[in-house]
């Protein structure tokens, strides 16, 4: 079993290449949930979204969330009538997320999502990190703000002075998965508000201190590959390179992949992590993807 941490933008591009090479029943992604709220009175997970519409190959690459080839009367009309959306659903989209709220009244999170999982022909397990609400505050010059109030409302231009989320529990599911992987990778996704909740739950550290774990930077030179990482980063004091990055997994990383561009920082890496690797992880092409996820599971 090879089990993967999930956000929801440029992991999911690393799992279109890994899903090439590994049979997918012997996947189990575990999925972030701090950003899952209610949105005109659906239940949206966007990064479990995001990663059943990947590994369904429905995902729209052009902006990594929602269903490619969409329609948006429903938003539209919406609109005419006066109502705004703070997210732009998609009509197919919106049709997953209307399942998912009322599969809620009857299922916890984790079974609503291995229903639909299923119902979409995905053989590996996907994972939300906790049945439990999961809660964020972005702390800006502008005050506090949710975080799609600061990523879409306010396109993450405040500044960022502290980033504050509660602590969950690990379901059984995503602790089984975690003890009986045989690798563990973490994706190249924001480290503060996608990865770190997942490993910040209790129990989470201790076993993957006995696993063998990579990770990929999503951190270029001194900038984010994509999303406001360097802004969450600064604000909790690390440094926006990827041996920030390093240091936020220092305590169980093992192989640490940065972007070919980086040699600079190898040598600072390699004084407190085993195994530094050079290799190219802008994964705009899907040929860039594979390649990439036969380096992380062969060497």
């Amino acid at each position: 079993m090879i089990t993967v941490l999930s956000g929801g933008t440029g992991t999911p591009k690393l799992l279109q290449g890994i899903k090439t090479i590994v049979p997918e029943e012997e996947l189990c992604i575990i999925v972030n949930t701090l950003e899952n709220n209610y949105f005109s009175g659906v239940y949206v997970s966007a990064d479990i979204d995001t990663v059943l519409y990947t590994m369904s190959d429905m995902i729209n690459e052009k902006t990594w969330y929602g269903r490619k080839d969409d329609s948006f009367y429903t938003h539209d009309e919406l609109k005419k009538l006066g109502f705004h959306e703070t997210l732009r659903l998609g009509d197919k989209d919106r049709a997953l997320k209307i399942q998912k709220t009322m599969l809620l009244q009857e299922y916890s999170l984790t079974d609503a999502v291995k229903i639909q999982k299923e119902r979409l022909g995905i053989k590996s397990s996907i994972l939300p990190m906790s049945n439990e609400e999961s809660k964020v505050s972005i702390i800006t010059d502008n005050g506090e703000m949710s975080f799609h109030e600061f990523l879409v409302t306010n396109k993450s231009e405040p500044n960022v002075k502290d980033v504050v989320y509660n602590n969950v529990t690990p379901t059984d599911e995503v602790i089984e998965c975690l003890k009986t992987s045989e690798q563990i990778i973490i994706g190249p996704s924001n480290p503060i508000t996608s990865i770190n909740p997942i490993i910040s739950m209790n129990g989470i550290r201790k076993i993957l201190r006995k696993k063998y774990v990579t990770c990929i930077s999503p951190i270029i030179g001194k900038d984010a590959v994509s999303g406001p990482a360097s802004k969450f980063m600064e604000a909790k004091g690390f440094d926006v390179t990827p041996v920030g990055v390093a240091k936020i997994y220092e305590e169980f990383l093992d192989h640490y992949i940065i972007n070919s561009s980086d040699n600079k920082y190898k040598s600072s890496i390699e004084e407190f992590i085993p195994k530094v690797s050079l290799d190219n992880i802008i994964l705009k092409k899907m040929d860039d993807r594979i390649n990439l996820a036969r380096k992380i599971i062969f060497g």
